[in-house]
């Protein structure tokens, strides 16, 4: 049903808060959907499909970066906040996309990327023509070099996608100039959030696309936007990876970034209706990332954590009750992830082929009975594994050149959907499409279409699975009490009348619980208060 134009706290109501247990479906925008076979995603060929994502049975969507842009980090260089990369479409492509999405009943989230800007940005742009010490200069992170003629970068910071994380900039004269800093690619130098121009112009680029009507942000690097401002060297051997949870590094998760969060959540309450704010805060402390999400800051925060734990029912079990209470100490729900754009896909990650296939759908089945909000990322629903044999020529990361070819980076991941034919694009785009990115053959019998007709497809599990989450009145928010099934056995209780159980051991188990199975991720037999599950499977039981 159409999503009210007004929902949330009322004069003597008190509505659910949607954010607070949604499952939340990211598109890949340039991977979803293209209308006009120009081989990119776009707006309108999202626009298309959204009726099938309703079906799917998820209550939101979640638009990677749309916005002008070279594409040098796959739209997440933004050169203008406020448009649409016509690439992509148009703001009135943009608007009849929302318009359908609430009409369908689902929200819609859009990525805002605060951290960088392009390197093609007028700012940038403004700042490369100016003098040192220029306000123009002063919205980035510009310093003069060390050593003889500053020939040295001004720390030994380095990038995420690999090599330093400043560049130097040369006069058209041919003499050397300032270093600024990036901590991804060259094409994207990060903003100084010291300066009050900075915090406006995002205030501003949160609100033109809050009065267009999104139900909310995914902040990129929501951890990365404040420096010690001594810009210190780091240690030899630290690491330069997003998520690093055994040293502090001065580049990220500093205290600063609250302040910024407490001043959009301001923005966002003086909107009607609920808006949320979603942190990609790459920090593996619990307790760091629930910093993230007192009160008066953001919503919903990924728990890279969880993705990141192994095919391990203890290490497993311990994030699942880590997250749990440190989030319960915030009030905030915990946010459950299996894959995104920027990781390999679960079912690869957890072993490939049929093993991974088993793996991938019983963990999906464990993350959507937990507490809390959940994401899907595209194509998961379909059991797609990660492309891992893409040609070189057609990687596209920044990380593949970055590296020296030594990392292939996550193209892999990003390859368009399959969704309906015998040969590519598979229905991705119109007949004869050449895809941005290169199809495998095998995905023919991956196809939406198909799996649409199998009842035993990853497709139809999916759909079971999410239609069962929306009637059962234990899931969603609330709490978990476990089970003793024995090692290897993850197996809880939400409310009285519903049991999840996943069998990781490496053996067949026999549990003794009873109940009317409601879906299971493999076959299951159930009967004289016992039920036989074979290993890497899950399964729901109504008590």
């Amino acid at each position: 049903m159409p999503i009210p134009p007004e929902s949330g706290t009322q004069a003597g109501t008190t509505q659910r808060e949607w954010w607070r247990d949604a499952v939340i479906y990211q598109v890949y925008v340039r991977s979803f959907a293209d209308s006009d076979g120009d081989g990119d995603g776009d707006l309108p060929g999202i626009a298309s499909r959204l009726p099938e994502l309703a079906e799917l049975g998820v209550d939101a969507v979640w638009l990677t970066p749309f916005y002008v842009s070279p594409l040098a980090d796959g739209g997440y260089d933004v050169a203008d906040y406020r448009d649409v990369d016509p690439r992509f479409g148009t703001l009135a492509d943009f608007d009849a996309l929302a318009a359908a999405a609430h009409d369908l009943g689902l929200r819609v989230i859009i990525d805002i990327v605060p951290n960088h800007s392009s390197s093609q940005h007028p700012w940038f742009r403004e700042a490369v023509a100016a003098e040192p010490g220029s306000p123009e200069r002063a919205r980035y992170i510009f310093r003069p070099g060390r050593g003889p003629g500053g020939d040295l970068p001004p720390n030994n910071w380095q990038s995420v996608f690999g090599g330093p994380a400043w560049t130097r900039l040369t006069r058209p004269d041919g003499t050397p100039d300032q270093w600024y800093l990036h901590l991804f690619d060259p094409a994207q130098p990060d903003l100084d959030w010291t300066l009050q121009e900075v915090h406006d112009e995002f205030d501003d680029v949160l609100r033109f696309w809050l009065d267009r009507g999104v139900d909310g942000f995914r902040i990129d690097v929501a951890h990365g936007m404040v420096k010690d401002p001594a810009l210190p060297d780091i240690a030899d051997g630290q690491s330069a990876d997003l998520l690093d949870g055994v040293t502090r590094l001065p580049y990220f998760d500093q205290d600063g970034v609250h302040e910024i969060y407490r001043r959009w959540r301001l923005i966002a309450d003086s909107y009607p209706g609920q808006r949320a704010l979603v942190a990609e805060a790459w920090v593996e402390d619990a307790d760091r990332v629930s910093r993230y999400l007192r009160a008066d800051e953001l919503h919903q925060a990924f728990n890279f954590e969880y993705l990141q734990t192994g095919w391990d029912a203890g290490a497993l079990r311990r994030v699942i009750d880590r997250s749990l209470a440190t989030n319960e100490k915030v009030g905030a729900p915990t946010t459950w992830v299996l894959s995104n754009h920027d990781v390999v896909r679960h079912v690869t990650r957890f072993g490939g082929g049929e093993e991974g296939l088993r793996r991938g759908l019983a963990a999906t089945l464990l993350m959507l009975a937990l507490p809390g909000s959940a994401y899907l990322y595209q194509g998961e629903e379909l059991g797609l594994p990660e492309v891992t044999d893409l040609p070189e020529d057609a990687l596209q990361d920044p990380t593949w050149e970055r590296s020296g070819h030594t990392e292939r980076g996550r193209d892999g991941c990003r390859v368009p959907l399959p969704w309906e034919g015998s040969e590519a694009p598979f229905g991705f785009g119109p007949a004869g499409t050449a895809p941005w990115l290169p199809m495998p053959p095998a995905w023919s019998g991956l196809t939406r279409e198909r799996q649409k007709a199998d009842p035993g497809s990853p497709l139809a599990l999916y759909t079971r699975a999410l239609r069962a989450r929306h009637e059962l009145a234990a899931l969603g928010e609330g709490a978990i009490s476990w089970i003793d099934a024995g090692d290897g056995v993850l197996a809880f209780r939400r409310g009285r009348s519903f049991v999840c159980a996943v069998n990781l051991s490496g053996a067949p188990v026999e549990l003794p619980l009873s109940g009317e199975v409601v879906v299971a991720s493999g076959p299951v037999t159930a009967g004289g208060g016992r039920i036989a599950l074979p290993d890497d499977t899950a399964v729901w039981l109504r008590t």
